[in-house]
């Protein structure tokens, strides 16, 4: 299970056509550029070369006006939610070479927070974490859900939309693996209705964690933060 499988699900030109279209989009302005590795993310999630190429200039269209840019760790917004440990990318990475997004949703209530200004972060943790990726040895992440002290309060649906969102139109494949520790019978509710978002390959991805023992498959638990 913890295993990189190797996957794909297009063919060497439907990958030529992609990288040629993109090429003349690329030399006109160089802020369009994907390496091959990106454009095998976007035609193994979108299927066809046509879905895929749009896909990307959805993609490279939302940075520009996202001013994804910006949001680096100076950045008022990032400052505000690091301080307040809302997620934090580890310094570790887990079994198989993913950088690891860790989320204690203890910290988190639905009833104080900017949505705007959350998805933001969001994206600074997906950015940042994207980038410590080793990309020819693994291009997906690992994020961790830590739901530890978790009440109603902590849950929001909104922000999970959110980061599915994100995830498939604007970071498609990036998703390795989801893990979900200390999930309370609270949660067997919440989990209900998040399910019916995901499609099945998404939701495969899921996995709720029930012992440190089943942890280790995953990732070293002394990796994890004690200390937000």
């Amino acid at each position: 299970m913890s295993e990189q499988a190797p996957h794909k699900s297009f063919s060497e030109t439907d990958l030529k056509d992609l990288k040629e279209r993109m090429k003349l989009i690329a030399d006109a302005d160089p802020n369009q550029y994907h390496n091959e590795l990106s454009l095998k993310r976007f035609l193994r999630a979108f299927k066809t070369t046509d879905a895929a190429f749009q896909a990307i200039l959805k993609t490279n269209k939302w940075r520009n006006e996202y001013n994804v840019a910006s949001l680096t760790e100076d950045n008022p917004v990032v400052k505000k939610h690091m301080e307040t440990n809302k997620a934090r990318v580890l310094r570790h990475r887990d079994i198989v070479g993913r950088p690891v997004i860790y989320i204690p949703a203890k910290n988190h209530n639905v009833n104080d927070r900017d949505i705007d200004d959350l998805t933001k972060f969001i994206v600074y943790c997906l950015e940042e974490a994207c980038k410590k990726c080793f990309e020819e040895v693994v291009d997906n992440l690992c994020i961790v859900f830590d739901l530890k002290e978790f009440g109603l309060s902590c849950m929001d649906y909104q922000v999970i939309k959110n980061l599915i969102w994100l995830l498939s139109r604007h970071y498609p494949e990036r998703l390795g693996i989801c893990l979900v520790l200390n999930a309370p019978a609270l949660f067997s509710g919440c989990w209900g209705i998040i399910r019916g978002w995901l499609d099945e390959n998404t939701s495969g991805k899921v996995m709720f964690i029930n012992s440190e023992e089943e942890l280790c498959k995953y990732l070293i638990p002394d990796i994890l933060p004690d200390d937000i």
